[in-house]
């Protein structure tokens, strides 16, 4: 089963998350074959870290929620609060396989937060801009929540039209980039 987890940071926790960085990294790395996707969202400077995403294959939700809250820097305070989802990566690769490869243009997490009928169910033709993309779900994978892609983008406003943005509650846009050791 597939996850999607966005852990916001708490205002103020950056000295905390790079006092953690080993921690996490670590043990993200216990995770390495599961992770499809991961790496840092940054505020409007481009420079601050505001959170951290993450998208898993486990073996069920309570193995999602385990790797959610057993996570160094959300046992140590660093994030006011996680978003975790099951997902559904209709593009059935992992970032590391995107012919974009890491570098080169922005990069940035598009969420669309649903409500009512559910919409981007598909993959948009012709997006070979696309790194991930697919549905957020109830737990049973039942209920339409939203859409969590990332994407990239010359600017935040050609991130945000990979999704039908007046069918969502919110659509956010977050400045991301990969993730892992460096």
């Amino acid at each position: 089963m597939e996850f999607f987890c966005y852990h916001r940071d708490r205002p103020g926790s950056l000295p905390l998350r790079e006092e953690l960085t080993e921690a996490h990294w670590s043990y993200m790395d216990r995770f390495a074959d599961e992770l499809i996707a991961r790496g840092p969202t940054f505020g409007a400077d481009g420079e601050t870290p505001t959170g951290s995403v993450h998208i898993v294959d486990l073996p069920d939700a309570a193995a999602a929620r385990a790797f959610a809250f057993d996570e160094p820097n959300y046992q140590a305070g660093a994030y006011r609060d996680v978003l975790l989802r099951r997902w559904r990566n209709l593009l059935g690769r992992t970032m590391w396989d995107f012919p974009g490869g890491r570098t080169g243009d922005d990069r940035y997490l598009v969420l669309g937060l649903g409500t009512g009928e559910a919409v981007d169910l598909a993959v948009p033709p012709g997006r070979d801009d696309l790194i991930a993309y697919g549905p957020l779900l109830s737990d049973d994978a039942t209920a339409w929540l939203g859409t969590a892609a990332l994407v990239r983008a010359p600017d935040p406003d050609r991130a945000r039209a990979v999704l039908t943005a007046e069918r969502y509650a919110a659509v956010e846009v977050h400045a991301w980039e990969f993730g892992g050791r460096r």
